[in-house]
Parts: C-alpha cells; structure tokens; sequence
C-alpha cells in the first residue's frame, strides 16, 4: 500500500467543446477539490468526430496558471516530438512562474500519427520515439538549470507510458510521476517491473509518484490499486459537455481515505 496521501487529478480533454466550457469547466474542477487539472498534447480530437473541435496543450496551460490559484496543472501528456527540448523546458519554467510554482511537466514520446502528418513532424518508429525521449530528458534538465530566472522549484516530472523496456526505466531514471493505465493486473505487473528497473539505476521506487487514469467507481478499485501503491488517482472527460459527477466522487473518496 502507498504511504503517500491520495491525490485525485481530472484530465480536461480539449476536444469537441468551446473554449468558454473548457475554462469553466476547469475553474469548476478547483473548485471541486481536484488536486491536478491535466489537459493532453494532440491537434486533433482522439475519438469521436476526428475534425472536431480542437485547442493546443501549451497554450490552455498558460491560461490556466493565470485562471487558477491552487490546483497544479499539466499536459497528461506533452508529446516530446513536438518542441525542442530547450524550448520545452524554457516554456515549463515559463508557466511555473505564471502558476507561482503549480506545473507538472508531463511528458511521452508520442503515438497519435494523425498529428505528426497533419502538422509536418516525422513519425518514425515507436522505438525511435522512445529512444528521441531518452535523448531529450537530460537536455530538458540541463536547460532547466541553465535559466534565468529559475524554476520556481523542482517542477515535477511525470512520464505517461506503460512500456515495459524503455518507457519505464526512463521513469526509474527521470521521473517524479509515473502515469500508467489499465486494469488492476495490468498495473500491478506493471509496478513490479518499474521496481526493478529502480533497482537497476540505483532508485528508491518510493521517490516516484504511482499514477493511474482510472474508469469506474472508487469503492470497487480504488483500494486494490492503492494497495499496489497508486496514489493519483486521474478521471478523464472529454467534451462537449463535462459531467464532472465522477471526479466529485473520487474526490470524496480521497477525502475519507486521507482523513
């Protein structure tokens, strides 16, 4: 079981809504008791219409530090073949000051190939992806301790990904969070092997932050995933209309169990 307190996070899916929903909505989920609003890193809706309504990740996190006064905010996640590496960090650094110190920099090494041609990137393999990441993590972390001004503080780092090779001992190796998802075997085989992949690189496991989206209600897997040491909690939603029913459940569920 995690030892660390539960923490519940929404996932505000920018897809088929105007921007006006978008934003109450996130003020809303503050409001709630939400702990992290994340928003994710795509140019185009996911499911549903694929023309759909659309906003970018990096802009809406910038509107959302100045929106919002306590919850931290992110990309679930930022997708690293987008921006240079520098680039990225300077804009993390940028927006924790703007959230005085409330960013998560969430980060993966992509998938959704739609993206990539529609906007001119190179897709490659998802292997050369994920060997692109390993790349830009240390140059992330050198840029971030060259600037002027500093961060505010260590701006946490969550790598979203279940791979089993690569994906997780970048998290062994660089991250704060691990965002994973699945049902409870998945993540349960999952945590085993980040463990070892700990091991391996000379990390405590108990410094990185067990992440997982989550379906369905609190009461039926909520405490078999906390005692695989999941202590973020995250409920997706996608638009145009956000029923926000299911985070306040969470929410009150977090709640009995910190208390």
């Amino acid at each position: 079981m995690s030892t660390k307190r539960v923490r519940v996070g929404l996932q505000l899916q920018p897809q088929h809504a105007d921007y006006q929903t978008i934003r109450r909505t996130a003020a809303e989920a503050e409001e709630i008791g939400a702990d992290i609003v994340f928003n994710w890193d795509h140019f185009y809706p996911l499911y549903g219409e694929p023309e759909g309504k659309h906003f970018e990740c990096w802009t809406m996190l910038a509107a959302w530090a100045e929106q919002t006064s306590r919850v931290e905010i992110g990309a679930l996640v930022t997708c690293n073949s987008y921006r240079n590496p520098e680039l990225l960090a300077d804009m993390a650094r940028t927006v924790d000051h703007i959230s005085d110190g409330r960013l998560i920099l969430g980060i993966g090494s992509g998938w959704f190939e739609k993206d990539y041609d529609e906007y001119g990137y190179e897709f490659g393999t998802a292997g050369g992806r994920l060997d692109d990441l390993a790349g830009a993590l240390p140059r992330i972390e050198s840029r971030l301790a060259k600037l002027n001004p500093a961060p505010t503080r260590h701006i946490p780092v969550l790598i979203g990904g279940g791979g089993e090779k690569k994906t997780l001992r970048l998290v062994a190796k660089h991250a704060d969070i691990w965002h994973g998802f699945g049902d409870v075997p998945t993540i349960e085989r999952k945590v085993g092997i980040l463990r070892q992949h700990c091991a391996d690189v000379g990390r405590d496991p108990a410094e990185i932050e067990i992440s997982c989206g989550v379906q369905g209600k609190p009461s039926e897997i909520g405490g078999q995933l906390r005692d695989l040491g999941v202590s973020l909690f995250t409920v997706g939603l996608g638009g145009p209309d956000y029923d926000l029913s299911a985070l306040r459940e969470w929410v009150a569920w977090r709640d009995e169990i910190n208390a």
